[in-house]
């Protein structure tokens, strides 16, 4: 089944794969890593399958679940499910036959509002003319620092609906973010022992380049030690905009 998540701006989550490799900064205290070793050393089915320590470790190899594309197909109630939370749908060991799947299932089920978040968006403009993009299917790439900014000109060249960007963890600012043609954005600190911190003039930028553009603006954490150690607030209020999910299913 469906778990349901903390992560502020979903509602559940579901992994059709799982498992990854670092290939940003990114990357360098990635939660998904360090519950992977967890998960498997409870025995967790899911995470039996080990990846390269330079790069991924325990429980962590990537692995396709064909089992998993039915879950969908049994939720009764309309959703906002983020697709893998635990891997990336766009890594290079994922098949083109196995993410058309998953764009099928998508296709199947117009009642969920699916949100795919990929940091490999070379590949994912790669394939884009070679998947069949249902309306109820929010594409974003992982923006973190001003090195990866090419990343948003690889979404804006997709098909998809709504395209939104995943400032998060915001690790430096973004001079020259182009928002023309994304739809959401997210931003947010890290948490975690190792967490780098977060600057507040850099959050700023990006909200106010939201604001004067009209694009929604979800402020996650300022991060800490712990997800929540910082609170949520920017000047002084929140920030939970996100696309009408309307949009994403008429």
């Amino acid at each position: 089944m469906a778990k349901r998540t903390g992560i502020e701006w979903t509602e559940v989550t579901w992994n059709p794969t799982t498992g990854c490799d670092r290939i940003s900064s990114g990357c360098d205290n990635c939660y998904a890593l360090t519950l992977a070793k967890r998960l498997k050393a409870m025995g967790a089915e899911k995470y039996q399958n080990d990846g390269d320590p330079r790069t991924s470790g325990p429980g962590f190899g990537l692995t396709t679940h064909p089992a998993a594309l039915q879950q969908p197909y049994s939720w009764r109630t309309p959703r906002v499910v983020f697709v893998n939370s635990m891997s990336d749908l766009f890594h290079a060991r994922v098949s083109l036959d196995f993410v058309r799947a998953v764009f099928e299932v998508i296709a199947d089920t117009p009642q969920h509002t699916y949100q795919v978040l990929t940091k490999r968006s070379a590949r994912l403009r790669k394939i884009a003319d070679r998947l069949d993009w249902p309306d109820n299917l929010w594409m974003g790439v992982s923006v973190e620092s001003g090195d990866v900014l090419y990343r948003v000109d690889d979404l804006r060249a997709t098909p998809a609906r709504v395209r939104f960007l995943s400032c998060e963890p915001l690790l430096g600012p973004l001079p020259g973010l182009d928002l023309t043609d994304i739809d959401w954005v997210i931003a947010g600190g890290e948490s975690g022992p190792g967490h780098r911190p977060l600057d507040p003039a850099w959050v700023s930028v990006i909200r106010d380049r939201c604001v004067a553009s009209g694009t929604p603006f979800f402020f996650k954490q300022w991060g800490g030690r712990t997800p929540k150690r910082g609170g949520r607030e920017l000047d002084g209020r929140s920030w939970d905009e996100m696309p009408a999910l309307s949009l994403a299913g008429s």
